[in-house]
């Protein structure tokens, strides 16, 4: 594991206020929820999962409110994600840069991982990044359907690494933010051989708390992502929250069109209008 005393020094202690949204619940346990999304190139239907509840309602709250209605696609990237959710993309000029917009909460993250990961075809919620939202906290509303690429077994193994190394490094930065103070303090005094002493104690923290559970993909993942494809380097990140069952040749075709500057398409994508499908 290569870690630098760089890596101590520019430990950054962030603190975030977040709340979210309070939904009632929308399906019995064992019936998922499916929507109908009505778009301008077409139609897909997503069934949502109940282990992610408070993604699902909140999902399901905002289509029944015609939130959606008028939202483009506002960012496409090809063998990779359509992603739309911005309320502000509702009125944008072709000009404006479009990303930032959401209801004004945000959802705790429902990770349900491995067994929910990011194969194509799977509707996901979009995020900040971590280093201003720790706790992967979801957007209130942004989301994207992920189309992705097919991965032989050999990328998937040097995926494996670099997963490997990420976890490695996000333990040891955990580790660190304990120690914020006295990280600080031996700044302070350019202690450089107590900066790498608390370094080399938790490396060995580090690799010792990883090998309690290593990085591994599933055999279901391996199966998806050498055949339908995904985006495996989401994995654990992003919450996974349902899946398009009807429908996806209108997310091919969204993913196909021409973009240009943020990858918002060229011409717009609109979302027309949400339907809960009643069971």
């Amino acid at each position: 594991m290569k870690i630098s005393i760089t890596s101590i020094i520019l430990c950054v202690l962030c603190a975030v206020n977040v709340h979210g949204a309070t939904t009632k619940n929308s399906q019995k346990v064992d019936n998922r929820v499916k929507v109908e999304v009505k778009t301008s190139m077409g139609d897909f239907v997503v069934e949502l999962y109940n282990e992610t509840p408070q993604h699902r309602d909140n999902f399901v709250k905002l289509a029944r409110e015609g939130y959606y209605d008028g939202v483009l696609f506002h960012r496409v990237i090809n063998q990779f994600m359509v992603q739309a959710g911005d309320p502000s993309s509702k009125s944008a000029d072709s000009t404006a840069v479009l990303g930032e917009g959401d209801p004004g909460y945000t959802l705790p993250a429902e990770f349900v991982y491995p067994k929910y990961f990011h194969k194509r075809g799977v509707l996901a919620a979009a995020r900040t990044a971590d280093q201003v939202n720790p706790e992967r906290r979801s957007s209130g509303s942004q989301f994207y359907v992920v189309t992705g690429r097919v991965y032989t077994p050999d990328m998937l193994d040097g995926m494996k690494k670099r997963q490997a190394d990420q976890r490695k490094q996000q333990i040891f930065n955990d580790f660190a933010m304990q120690h914020i103070d006295s990280i600080r303090a031996m700044q302070s005094r350019n202690d450089m051989a107590g900066l790498e002493a608390l370094q080399n104690e938790l490396i060995a923290k580090t690799e010792a708390q990883y090998a309690t559970a290593p990085f591994e993909f599933t055999p279901e993942q391996v199966e998806a992502y050498t055949t339908v494809g995904g985006t495996p380097h989401l994995d654990g990140q992003y919450t996974v929250f349902g899946e398009v069952v009807q429908g996806y040749e209108t997310i091919n075709k969204i993913q196909n069109v021409e973009t240009g500057a943020h990858d918002r398409p060229r011409t717009d994508v609109k979302i027309i209008s949400m339907r809960v499908l009643e069971q």
